[in-house]
């Protein structure tokens, strides 16, 4: 559960990211900060189609408060995972021909009131000898600490050249040579005897 102080910083649609991710965690809250920045920073809404595009370099808690705030979801194709593990993320704005990179360059060093505390669970962590409580508690220092921060403490901004990504591939579906299900035409294999397999069934050799 979110801390008092957590509660108090809440607005209402941080709390429609935690209803869809299902909690509230560091991740979540990083995501959110970032979709909040990008909005003000090129005036965005939450995208209708594809007219918003988030490119994530992992595939961490973060991408859902995108995809409740500005739309780029999976299913329209505007929401790009590139998983390098990196806390990055690249928002862009087709009709204003915009594109941002919010990422991050140090470790999370906490600077609240209640350090002491956050040092003392940060080295349960570390030794492996924390408790349940303790990972609750120390996720719940991370939360509050990280709503309170100005962004940039958090991420680093750069104006990015505006490159347009492809917008969600449209196609046929065909029925498989091997096993017969209904496959998008264009991520079809074709075998050396020339018949159009599924990838699964194409791998099987």
């Amino acid at each position: 559960m979110p801390t008092t102080e957590s509660k108090k910083q809440m607005t209402d649609d941080l709390k429609r990211c935690m209803e869809f991710h299902g909690h509230i965690c560091p991740g979540l809250v990083y995501g959110y900060r970032v979709a909040k920045e990008a909005m003000r920073l090129m005036d965005l809404g939450r995208a209708v189609d594809e007219e918003v595009v988030a490119i994530c370099e992992n595939d961490s808690c973060a991408i859902d408060a995108l995809q409740v705030l500005l739309g780029t979801v999976a299913g329209k194709g505007n929401l790009i995972i590139k998983d390098f593990g990196k806390n990055a993320y690249t928002v862009l704005n087709r009709s204003g021909r915009q594109a941002y990179r919010f990422f991050r360059t140090t470790n999370y060093e906490y600077r609240g009131e209640a350090k002491a505390d956050y040092d003392r669970l940060e080295a349960a962590m570390s030794a492996g000898t924390a408790s349940a409580a303790d990972r609750q508690n120390l996720k719940r220092l991370k939360v509050d600490d990280l709503l309170a921060r100005p962004f940039g403490d958090i991420f680093t901004t750069a104006e990015i050249p505006f490159v347009e990504p492809l917008y969600a591939q449209l196609d046929r579906s065909e029925p498989c040579a091997c096993c017969g299900e209904m496959t998008m035409a264009a991520k079809m294999v074709r075998l050396s005897d020339g018949r159009q397999a599924c990838i699964p069934c194409s791998q099987k050799g």
